[in-house]
């Protein structure tokens, strides 16, 4: 809508001084004709606009001029904690709603506070995706955060590790981590609560049914403990290792818990350091540890090195002669 872009040029020049129309455009995904247009708009309606043209030049507003126009709309208000957050924005489908709200807080801020945001601003930026993905939204995240805003039941097509169902799902809320989106959910035929990975979500049905939430919910601590509690039960079996020094850079492959057990042991004269860490399973552990080639050796349990000897051998056999081209 015009009368959207137009507040959100005016608060852009609020916050930002002199800005180029060339960037308005771009952040406001129109024309630079359109621009001129909005400005030109906005000069009737009485605003201060100043235009310098050639190298250097931009729009502005007159010096001293502000304007109280900056009550948030009911897209902004839902955007609002997404500022800053561009790929999770985006994926929602709220990239220029969360760009306005904002720009409307910035605006509302005292000169002093504003320069401080701005600060903020220019020496920190929050990247969520890890390293070496790319940030992709799942196909069904708009639908299931549609469903957890409106508090409504959904029935997931879910592929989980072992096997792929379909069950009816009181979606809490989302969560983003690590460049993945999770749903933390409760199963009411169960009446316990579990995280589902959106990317395994197959397909999502609307349900007619609503939900009510847990009283005082909080989806950060619910989250919270969901993780403590999985993490947990990932701690199948403890093993003991021994780790060379030249491996310590590499070592958060296996886990903080694992990091932490192998970084707190003692090294001796030659670097290596003895630990006691848990593992999920054998195979899981022997997928990890075969990375780390001899830095790391395995000295308990004997059927973890016995693994470890099994997969090794495998790779030299297939790694042995050279195929024909």
């Amino acid at each position: 809508m015009r009368a959207d872009r137009l507040l959100s040029l005016l608060m852009t020049l609020q916050v930002r001084g002199q800005v180029t129309a060339e960037a308005l455009a771009k952040q406001l995904e129109v024309s630079t004709r359109t621009i001129y247009r909005d400005i030109d708009a906005l000069s009737h309606a009485g605003v201060p606009i100043v235009t310098d043209r050639g190298r250097g030049g931009g729009v502005s507003l007159i010096a001293g001029y502000r304007t109280e126009l900056t009550g948030l709309s009911a897209s902004e208000s839902e955007a609002l904690p997404f500022a800053g957050l561009d790929a999770a924005a985006a994926a929602l489908g709220l990239e220029a709603s969360a760009e306005a709200a904002r720009l409307k807080v910035f605006a509302a801020l005292p000169p002093a506070g504003r320069t401080r945001a701005h600060r903020a601003r220019e020496c920190f930026y929050l990247d969520p995706a890890d390293w070496y993905r790319r940030a992709v939204a799942p196909p069904h995240l708009r639908a299931v955060a549609a469903a957890a805003w409106d508090s409504r039941s959904i029935e997931l097509d879910y592929e989980s590790w072992t096997r792929r169902t379909m069950r009816a799902v009181e979606p809490f809320g989302l969560v983003l981590k690590a460049g993945r989106w999770y749903l933390i959910g409760r199963i009411p035929s169960k009446g316990t609560v579990h995280i589902f990975r959106l990317e395994s979500v197959r397909g999502v049905r609307i349900l007619t049914s609503s939900f009510i939430r847990p009283k005082q919910f909080d989806l950060g601590k619910l989250w919270r403990e969901e993780v403590s509690r999985f993490e947990a039960s990932l701690r199948q079996m403890k093993v003991s290792v021994r780790v060379a020094a030249c491996a310590m850079s590499r070592i958060d492959r296996l886990g903080a818990d694992a990091a932490e057990a192998i970084g707190a042991a003692k090294p001796d004269e030659q670097g290596w350091r003895e630990a006691s860490i848990w593992i999920e399973s054998v195979p899981h552990a022997a997928s990890l540890l075969l990375g780390f080639s001899t830095d790391i050796e395995v000295l308990n349990p004997p059927s973890l090195r016995a693994e470890l000897a099994q997969r090794a051998r495998s790779v030299y056999g297939l790694y042995r002669e050279k195929r024909s081209m």
